[in-house]
């Protein structure tokens, strides 16, 4: 009986990673943002298709991303000092109100610790490019959180903090349909509502309104491209610190393996909430990539998996690395 069981699974795998024989949907980009430590307090449209729900439909969808955070940047007259990593725990939902438009929210909740990547990170760095200036310098240091502005604390976080993070309400309206020529596009629309908890830096304590597009189109039996735009813009200050708009980007390509099994990259790109402040962790934006795999356990049950690591295009800015897990499922009438 264990023998056959081993078998039917064994089957299941394999017809599901079994190469395409037709046409198959796309799962679309991963819904990848700024997972910066204090620049993901501005709002941020995740990763998104063009495409959206039939009349109707209901996505539930969990992400767990965990974020390593390292900076030691002491120039005047802001010295950052930084290591540890967030938990950033969403739930999502996503209705089909009509044949073009759906509507969405995001509830995140955060949680600050030391976290269980430093050893891989410096294994993986040792073993490539080389250990960062970073982690050289904080070594000895298992958890700090600390920010100083001509001499004075503007940031300081506990190890072990929870709480709720800013929610944010949204919109996507399907401008075009996807033909054999022209791709799908649809405008998007998000307000971001202080929920979490500012004094905690869970938060920014202000509201944000953010508009982009959308775009994907199929460009084999296999291949499927995506593209955002975005533009944000805050409300508020951060730490006392000023706040401006806000511009973002992503192109990604997805290969389908089979109808059950894609794999797909990113490139993402955005710029910094805040200007002037002699700190490069807090005025430059953050370049990187994002790669990971989809997979469709059942009909209405998807998980995906997925990493972000911050290229040199831009230095000093961007989160060390993420580990993402998300799980959406699909109800339908």
């Amino acid at each position: 009986m264990r023998r056959l069981s081993v078998v039917i699974v064994a089957w299941l795998l394999l017809e599901s990673l079994a190469p395409l024989r037709a046409a198959a949907e796309g799962f679309g980009p991963f819904p990848v943002r700024n997972f910066q430590a204090v620049q993901q307090l501005v709002l941020n449209l995740p990763g998104d298709r063009a495409a959206v729900l039939k009349p109707g439909a209901l996505d539930l969808r969990v992400e767990l991303a965990n974020t390593a955070t390292i900076a030691n940047d002491q120039g005047p007259p802001t010295q950052v000092t930084m290591k540890y990593e967030t938990l950033r725990s969403g739930l999502f939902l996503r209705y089909g109100v009509a044949e073009r438009l759906e509507v969405a929210l995001e509830v995140p909740v955060l949680y600050r610790y030391q976290g269980f990547m430093n050893g891989l990170i410096n294994a993986t760095e040792r073993a490539t490019v080389g250990v960062s200036p970073q982690r050289q310098a904080l070594k000895n240091t298992n958890y700090a959180f600390n920010v100083t502005s001509n001499g004075r604390t503007i940031m300081n976080g506990a190890d072990g903090a929870v709480g709720l993070g800013d929610s944010t309400l949204m919109a996507k309206y399907q401008l075009v349909s996807e033909s054999a020529t022209a791709p799908a596009i649809s405008v998007r629309a998000a307000i971001k509502l202080p929920t979490g908890d500012a004094n905690q830096f869970f938060g920014s304590g202000s509201p944000d309104f953010g508009l982009g597009l959308a775009a994907e189109k199929k460009v084999a039996d296999r291949w499927i491209l995506y593209a955002n735009l975005n533009g944000v813009v805050p409300t508020g200050r951060i730490a006392g610190l000023a706040l401006q708009p806000v511009v973002s980007g992503m192109t990604a390509v997805e290969y389908l393996w089979s109808e059950n099994f894609s794999l797909t990259l990113h490139f993402d790109y955005y710029s910094s909430p805040f200007r002037g402040t002699g700190a490069d962790f807090f005025d430059k934006g953050v370049t990187e990539v994002a790669a990971g795999f989809s997979y469709r356990i059942r009909p209405h049950l998807l998980w995906q998996v997925y990493g972000v690591e911050n290229v040199d295009f831009i230095t000093g800015s961007a989160a060390d690395f993420t580990l993402s897990t998300v799980v959406t499922y699909r109800f339908e009438s």
